[in-house]
């Protein structure tokens, strides 16, 4: 049996260990990093909004008039009035009869899945689906079945192929692919799901708050908000706060509060997050939010099309999530370090995160991002990128 310490010098010597870097202070555009200050290009923080003074100022309130725990589950006396207030807002901004507040968005994917479909139905997975859905996936005992990714021929004939008796087909998909920044084809998944009768759940952990018109995601990005049985999401990215939530009829999320075992089984939210998730959807469904959106597709586009002017993949991003590929993996993380020593801190992602052979630099945007800090940005990368002979 090989040891823990040799499992660990193998991950070492495979370019694969990881440790965690401590940032002091709050998450914005400019973080310290041991001691010093560098440009943060590898947050979810989309909108700016982690350290905003209306999410600070809603989380002190919250404390000071509802304590700082919420004392136990929900289904026991966890629930509080900032927790139903939460779910009728986000219920009213995704446009359904009801949402569930889940303490994370692993939590939400695990103990949605799981409690939806079991034994008997059967899952279509896209292949690139996050590992929260892959998860839930293994943990309701149905069958599994993965689709190459974006692939609508493919899913047409896994679904036309499998047989299933007296069960539920569930078609599941992230909407935005939080490692190459794509988005998934929802139209047609929406057309599949209407033609063989199947249920349709979108994670839109990468484009709530930043997508659509108004911030309500890919959904409303694609026009589809309509055709998606359960639209799940996190309050934990563009929106600053924390948790997730699964947003669908009422029938279903009365279902998913007596089977979904990841909501049933944990101490709820603490009632200064509900506010800042409260405040966070205020901001965002008002002229501020429509404003930070512009301005994090101004840095979004002023980045990318920087990186592909020199010659970088790009990898088909269409987001605020912006992938620089290298392809191996010490040479990822020798392109991190680098670049972290230019005073640029961006994360290198390797396997199990994606396949091998595929590593690459996961850069995301900012709202609050400034102009000058892009081009930095932008500028350190290309020299670093010609350093290690990753563009000419």
């Amino acid at each position: 049996m090989r040891t823990f310490a040799e499992e660990l010098a193998a991950l070492r010597s495979e370019g694969l260990f990881r440790s965690m870097r401590v940032v002091e202070g709050s998450q914005s555009g400019r973080i310290l990093l041991d001691g010093r200050e560098v440009l943060l290009f590898c947050s979810n923080n989309y909108l700016g909004l982690a350290d905003h003074p209306k999410l600070k100022k809603a989380a002190i309130m919250a404390v000071e008039s509802s304590g700082v725990g919420s004392g136990a589950s929900r289904l026991v006396s966890g629930t509080m009035e900032l927790h139903e207030a939460l779910e009728n807002r986000i219920a009213a901004f995704k446009g359904t009869d009801a949402a569930l507040v889940f303490n994370s968005g692993y939590a939400a994917n695990t103990g949605i899945v799981s409690a939806i479909v079991g034994r008997g139905d059967v899952i279509f997975s896209d292949r690139l689906n996050h590992a929260s859905i892959v998860d839930g996936a293994l943990l309701s005992r149905a069958r599994f079945v993965r689709y190459p990714h974006n692939d609508m021929t493919a899913l047409r004939r896994l679904l036309e192929d499998t047989e299933v008796e007296n069960g539920r087909r569930l078609i599941v998909t992230d909407g935005v692919f939080s490692m190459d920044g794509d988005l998934a084809k929802l139209p047609e998944l929406a057309a599949l799901k209407r033609e063989f009768g199947a249920l349709l759940m979108v994670d839109d952990a990468h484009g709530m708050g930043v997508l659509g018109e108004t911030g309500r995601g890919c959904a409303e990005l694609c026009g589809i908000m309509a055709d998606v049985d359960i639209q799940m999401g996190t309050l934990g990215k563009a929106m600053g706060s924390f948790g997730a939530y699964a947003a669908a009829s009422g029938e279903i999320i009365d279902y998913l509060v007596n089977r979904a075992r990841s909501f049933i089984f944990s101490t709820s939210l603490p009632p200064a997050v509900l506010a800042a998730s409260m405040a966070a959807l205020d901001m965002v469904d008002s002229p501020d939010g429509a404003e930070l959106r512009a301005s994090l597709a101004r840095n979004t586009l002023l980045f990318k099309s920087g990186l592909q002017a020199a010659g970088f993949d790009t990898m088909g991003s269409e987001t605020q999530i912006v992938p620089v590929y290298v392809g191996g993996a010490e040479q990822t993380m020798e392109f991190s370090r680098l670049l972290l020593a230019e005073g640029v801190f961006v994360q290198g992602i390797r396997p199990p995160t994606v396949p091998a052979g595929s590593c690459r630099l996961r850069c995301t945007l900012m709202a609050n991002q400034s102009e000058d800090d892009v081009v930095q940005a932008v500028a350190a990368i290309i020299s670093v990128g010609k350093r290690l002979r990753i563009i000419e």
